[in-house]
């Protein structure tokens, strides 16, 4: 199973934003030998790069005081950092980078080497102790001649890999022979790296040869299952991440007994069986993502309020079973995600102790009963129950409290009652979508003296019960991007002016109420018109006439002016919109 693409994407934006501490130097100001500094200058001249985008090797100079991502101790340089610098060449066994012996922290990460393999010159830097080669750019096999570098504590060779795209690989040697010496490693990133082995033997590799290992990395490296309990006597393991592999096994229940494990990512690994339960228990686990593994079942179980869970995704796997009351022991969770699994009964009000939750997605489950209480958890900022069955009224909650709230997606249920005020009234919100329920009643907005701090780029009310008139006042949010009024018994009459009001429109659905749309715009009012680059429905708004600002929508792709009073000719502007189909 391959992780879609944008996934990966975000999965590695994440793992390098959040979870490895390969990042940036500490600079200090550095007084370098004569040497010392005749040797930056050789490897600045060597490197070929683009100085506009550079912000540090564009800075050195004869003579200077401050290297920028040097560090250095008694006039020697010890650790450098030319991470996101646009190197694209200069890094061979020529370079004068090999000749800084007593150089312990290498980072070259986020480059641009074209198809370059690792110089074979890398084993004499005998003192390295980290080594970030991350997304620069090299491929082909890693040499042999790393596994000299014994002193390694801290290696990261992660790549962004695209299917058929070259890669770095791990075929002669492979994992066994580069690790054996590199007893000393604490955390090994191998993200995209081509490694291809099977469970019983990477597994092995790395217990007999890494025993202070601390952080394994390993996505999307052609690995295969089963994960063998060899793992144990990596005791001091407290991260496992072996998201997108065809694992094609079942999870072991062993990994609870890793007493410091605190992340276990297993997301796209093919993983099928159910779930050791005892796993969720582990107290130390911070962060468990075991999503888009269809064939996995389980349930969540009791928890106690010793938890460390700050982050719970199961989404698209075949959990199942009730929300435990419980869940509102977990006092440090942060992100619940338990979106498109088959989950069912009534919802606990869980959130009540949850004042640190900030992203909550249990959509496409069959929840019911009335959403929980949200007035302890004034955190957060996405909340997503789309696609259940809950009911009752969205008006208990607070609304008004939730300031940080960007979306808002109780879509496809059996909500009743009316829209709050408050909601439209919240400074952050992006999107709030509540389509395909049974609201009713006028939608009412509070009066705002400025509406161009606000963020709503998403409405979408469509297939309520709601009447009266649109407010004139929901075409002020200034980067409203899509609005859905449809299937509703909206009334009275609509002047199409209005929609001038919204620059970057794209989408605009008022079909299927009772309004009467008016459609006067004309002459220079026409090209005052949003560009939609999208979708107009306008079905059965009681329209006479063609709307005259429809002549300049020449990005527009899909257009339903169906049920309507329209009589006379079709205008010839009607077959330039060249993009319409």
């Amino acid at each position: 199973m391959r992780i879609p693409i944008f996934m990966w994407l975000v999965s590695v934006a994440l793992y390098s934003a959040l979870f490895s501490d390969f990042g940036t130097l500490a600079y200090a100001q550095c007084l370098l030998s004569d040497q010392q500094q005749s040797l930056l200058l050789s490897i600045k001249k060597g490197l070929v790069f683009n100085a506009s985008l550079s912000t540090k090797l564009v800075t050195w100079s004869q003579g200077s005081t401050s290297w920028a991502g040097v560090t250095c101790e008694g006039g020697t340089v010890t650790g450098l950092d030319l991470s996101n610098e646009s190197i694209s060449d200069g890094i061979n066994s020529s370079s004068s980078i090999f000749s800084l012996q007593h150089l312990r922290r290498l980072n070259l990460g986020f480059n641009r080497f074209n198809s370059t393999t690792i110089p074979l010159r890398i084993k004499s830097l005998r003192s390295l102790e980290y080594l970030n080669l991350s997304n620069s750019g090299f491929v082909g096999q890693i040499p042999i001649e790393m596994s000299y570098l014994v002193g390694l504590t801290k290696l990261d060779l992660s790549t962004l890999y695209f299917r058929g795209s070259p890669s770095l690989k791990l075929e002669d040697p492979n994992l066994k022979m580069l690790m054996g010496r590199l007893a000393e490693m604490k955390e090994l990133h191998l993200d995209g790296v081509n490694i291809s082995a099977a469970g019983e033997e990477w597994c092995r590799w790395l217990s007999s040869s890494l025993p202070k290992l601390e952080v394994l990395s390993m996505f999307n490296c052609y690995l295969s299952g089963p994960i063998s309990p060899s793992l144990l006597d990596l005791k001091s393991l407290s991260v496992i991440r072996l998201v997108n592999n065809n694992l094609s096994t079942e999870v072991p229940g062993f990994l609870a007994n890793f007493r410091n494990l605190t992340t276990l990512h297993l997301s796209s690994a093919g993983l099928s069986g159910m779930f050791p339960s005892k796993i969720l228990l582990a107290p130390a686990l911070q962060n468990l993502d075991l999503s888009n593994n269809p064939l996995l079942q389980g349930s969540l179980p009791e928890f106690s309020t010793v938890s460390s869970l700050r982050t719970l995704d199961v989404r698209f796997t075949n959990f199942s079973g009730t929300l435990p009351d419980s869940i509102g022991n977990l006092s440090n969770l942060s992100r619940l995600e338990l979106a498109n699994c088959s989950f069912s009964g009534k919802m606990p009000d869980f959130t009540a102790k949850l004042s640190q939750l900030v992203y909550l997605d249990l959509s496409t489950n069959n929840f019911s009963g009335p959403l929980p209480s949200f007035s302890h958890s004034r955190n957060l900022i996405q909340i997503i129950f789309s696609h259940n069955v809950l009911s009752g009224e969205i008006s208990s909650t607070q609304w008004e409290y939730h300031q940080k709230l960007e979306v808002l997606d109780l879509s496809y249920n059996s909500l009743q009652g009316s829209i709050p005020s408050s909601l439209f009234a919240l400074p952050s919100i992006q999107k709030l979508q509540l389509s395909n329920n049974q609201m009713s009643g006028q939608v009412q907005l509070m009066e705002h003296s400025n509406f161009s701090s606000y963020q709503l780029d998403t409405l979408d009310l469509s297939s309520n019960d709601l009447t009266g008139p649109v407010p004139a006042t929901l075409f002020q949010f200034p980067e409203l991007k899509y609005l859905s009024l449809s299937f509703n018994n909206f009334n009275g009459s609509l002047d199409i002016n209005v929609v001038q009001k919204i620059s970057n429109l794209s989408y605009l659905d008022l079909s299927y109420n009772n309004l009467e749309l008016i459609a006067n715009a004309s002459g220079s009012g026409v090209s005052s018109f949003p560009q939609m680059t999208t979708t107009v429905k306008l079905a059965s708004c009681h329209l006479k006439k063609l709307p005259d600002f429809l002549s300049t929508q020449h990005k527009l792709n899909h257009l339903d002016l169906s049920s309507n009073n329209l009589t006379g000719v079709i205008p010839e502007w009607i077959w330039t919109l060249k993009k319409l189909q």
